[in-house]
């Protein structure tokens, strides 16, 4: 089990990595998958995602990658290891949350549509969100 354990943590840090330098590219004015990437409700954005904003997301996401690093052991944790473990299961309850979503703009439920970030929500981002809560759950789940 510790095998499969190692394969989801690699795994989900690997996309969360990839989602972070993404969004540095896009903090330091890349433009590439950005008008995808905001919901809008007429053209408009429901977000203002400032440089900073872009950037705090970037190292949140860096940082859910060193968290479910630490859970499977690949760094030493110390004494600081229950709160990987309980950091773990943050990250899965977190990426369901995202899945479910707001019941307006995005997630499984979501009202807008018709929109390109609706289409990518509904194709991609949700079902993306739901596979990392799950390897995320499995990580978390492991002694």
């Amino acid at each position: 089990m510790r095998s499969a354990r190692l394969i989801c943590a690699f795994v989900f840090a690997a996309v969360l990595l990839f989602l972070a330098g993404l969004h540095a590219y896009w903090a330091l004015g890349g433009t590439w998958g950005l008008s995808s990437a905001v919901p809008t409700i007429n053209g408009r954005c429901t977000i203002n995602a400032t440089s900073l904003a872009t950037s705090v997301v970037a190292f949140l996401l860096v940082l859910g990658a060193l968290t479910i690093c630490g859970r499977v052991g690949l760094f030493a944790t110390g004494s600081w290891s229950g709160y990987f473990g309980f950091a773990s299961w943050g990250l899965c309850a977190l990426f369901l949350l995202r899945v479910v979503g707001d019941f307006v703009t995005f997630g499984l439920f979501k009202t807008v549509h018709g929109t390109p970030f609706a289409y990518w929500d509904t194709h991609l981002y949700s079902p993306l969100c739901l596979i990392l809560a799950v390897l995320a759950g499995v990580v978390a789940s492991g002694p």
